[in-house]
């Protein structure tokens, strides 16, 4: 693999960077240049802006990925970065101009999952932690969930309901990462929003959380949109 490929990760809610601590060293070994953001998770136009600022600070092409929330946040961030010729949505929202993960999410369903989110008395999203395990990371170990449970970071009203500009992936080649046991993002929607964005896709038995279930899977499609580059 060409060392000159960078990949950037960026998070979604209720995580942070440290949440691809088993990916990274996947995608090391493959002789990629990989870093990780952390995202405040205050508001799209915030999460947008940090992205971008990370991405300015590196040369060369770069596969930009996003889990979950962090799907809205690459779509919009990638628009202004020329150096990103890929991007990789793992269970993440692949919005259209004018929607929201709220409006979105309110065209089927509510999710499993949706019923442990609660607000705080200053607009912020948590998940219950006693509903974590199952409803974010059912396929992950007791000890790994209630790690994530406990360390979780938030996703701010406003994040949620923020509405996407320009998606980049209507310019840029995509990659997508459907994880069939996921309770927070249901799988139908992970495959519309997949073949919509005229995406490559791939499969997973996993939850929400397959950076930790199914590591090496995640690595491998981010990798395969590496090598789109290399050729």
């Amino acid at each position: 693999m060409n060392k000159s490929i960078n990949v950037m990760l960026v998070h979604g809610a209720w995580a942070d960077g440290s949440c691809w601590s088993k990916v990274i060293p996947l995608l090391q070994a493959k002789g990629l240049s990989v870093t990780a953001a952390q995202i405040p998770l205050t508001s799209l136009e915030d999460d947008i802006a940090v992205t971008r600022r990370l991405l300015s600070m590196q040369t060369g092409p770069t596969v930009l990925v996003g889990h979950s929330y962090g799907g809205a946040v690459i779509t919009g961030a990638a628009t202004e970065t020329p150096d990103v010729e890929a991007l990789v949505y793992i269970t993440a929202f692949g919005l259209d101009q004018g929607e929201s993960l709220d409006s979105l999410s309110k065209q089927g369903p509510p999710s499993p999952g949706s019923a442990a989110i609660w607000s705080d008395n200053n607009s912020f999203l948590w998940i219950n932690r006693d509903d974590f395990h199952e409803a974010f990371a059912g396929d992950a170990s007791p000890t790994e969930a209630t790690v994530m449970a406990a360390v979780q970071r938030p996703l701010s009203v406003a994040s949620f309901t923020d509405k996407e500009g320009v998606p980049a992936w209507k310019m840029i080649p995509s990659w997508y990462l459907v994880c069939t046991d996921d309770h927070m993002i249901p799988p139908p929607a992970q495959e519309f929003m997949a073949k919509r964005m005229g995406a490559t896709v791939q499969s997973v038995p996993a939850s929400h959380a397959p950076f930790v279930s199914r590591p090496q899977e995640v690595a491998d499609i981010i990798a395969l949109a590496a090598a789109s580059l290399a050729q």
